[in-house]
């Protein structure tokens, strides 16, 4: 790694803030709902001090005493800040409210998630048809895969690429969220034991109608190995396996079945899954190689799956 792109460090940004500080909480004002982000609420407030609109990011009240979550909160805000590239949300301000609430600000973004935008195709919904044919979804993946191998760069494996987690905005941009489960250079260990059951993880790391992190884990993050960035690749292939056949590559009926699948079980192709989905083999191949099972055997690098996808546009554009 290059003396150009230093490594960020856990002791970097996992600290707490230093007792007495302070920051200017009172020029937030006309707080409303704007969105929900896992642990933490999200809010749309305007900032006085220099007329404008933000989003407004807390710990859930039940969450905010919790030592990890603290962590892994002052971990996204701080990761978000640093890693300045176009598809990262900028991070304006870390402080405590009036309350004593931990919280930080950032641009607010309008827009749908890749998973609405994906349910929306599924359902054949016109206007989305139009707005996300096949080349506009593999621009988002590359967009998406660009903050990846920077974060890479940085020392740092987002360990939680999935739909919900890439926001496009209205105005095409892209944007990949939350940074609080990343690894970090010098971070200590933090993966699920393989022999987590379904009510262990259940419990650590929430329940929804739709396990999000689960579904995405690479076979290594499965079985608590430290990943690199072959882990991010292999989420991102599930997400493209996902835009070619509309379900995912394994799920079970709970986490420890979905975690046996990803294991265990043979991949079936997006083609034999989706076969009137008409797939390009080309754009198949891709995918079947960012999910290999083996590290080894995927793409090494975020910038050569981003290349693969890239050519494979190229020649169907020429035909």
């Amino acid at each position: 790694m290059s003396g150009e792109y230093p490594p960020v460090m856990a002791s970097e940004t996992d600290m707490d803030l230093p007792a007495g500080f302070t920051n200017g909480f009172q020029k937030y004002k006309k707080f409303r709902p704007f969105a929900s982000g896992g642990k933490g609420s999200i809010l749309s407030c305007q900032d006085t001090a220099l007329g404008r609109t933000v989003a407004y990011k807390c710990l859930q009240k039940k969450h905010a005493e919790n030592a990890q979550e603290r962590r892994r909160f002052l971990r996204e805000a701080r990761l978000t800040a640093q890693l300045q590239h176009p598809n990262t949300v900028p991070v304006y301000e870390i402080g405590f409210s009036d309350q004593g609430e931990l919280y930080f600000t950032m641009k607010k973004v309008a827009g749908r998630n890749l998973y609405q935008i994906l349910v929306s195709l599924y359902k054949n919904d016109t206007d989305t048809l139009a707005e996300f044919p096949i080349d506009r979804l593999l621009d988002i993946l590359i967009q998406t895969g660009y903050v990846l191998d920077y974060a890479h760069i940085h020392g740092i494996i987002h360990r939680d690429v999935k739909p919900e987690n890439i926001l496009v905005g209205l105005f095409g941009e892209v944007m990949l969220l939350d940074w609080g489960i990343a690894r970090i250079w010098g971070m200590p260990h933090e993966e699920p034991s393989p022999h987590t059951t379904s009510e262990e993880y259940e419990s650590q790391h929430g329940t929804g109608q739709r396990p999000g992190t689960p579904l995405y884990m690479s076979p290594e993050q499965v079985v608590g190995q430290i990943v690199d960035q072959r882990s991010d690749i292999y989420s991102l292939g599930v997400v493209l396996y996902e835009m070619l056949t509309f379900s995912l590559p394994f799920q079970g009926a709970d986490v420890r079945t979905t975690f046996e699948k990803i294991m265990d079980h043979p991949l079936q192709s997006p083609s034999e899954r989706a076969p009137d989905r008409q797939i390009p083999s080309g754009l198949e191949a891709i995918c079947l190689k960012a999910l290999e099972k083996n590290p080894a055997d995927r793409f090494q690098s975020m910038r050569e799956l981003i290349t693969a996808i890239r050519e494979f546009r190229t020649q169907a554009m020429l035909g």
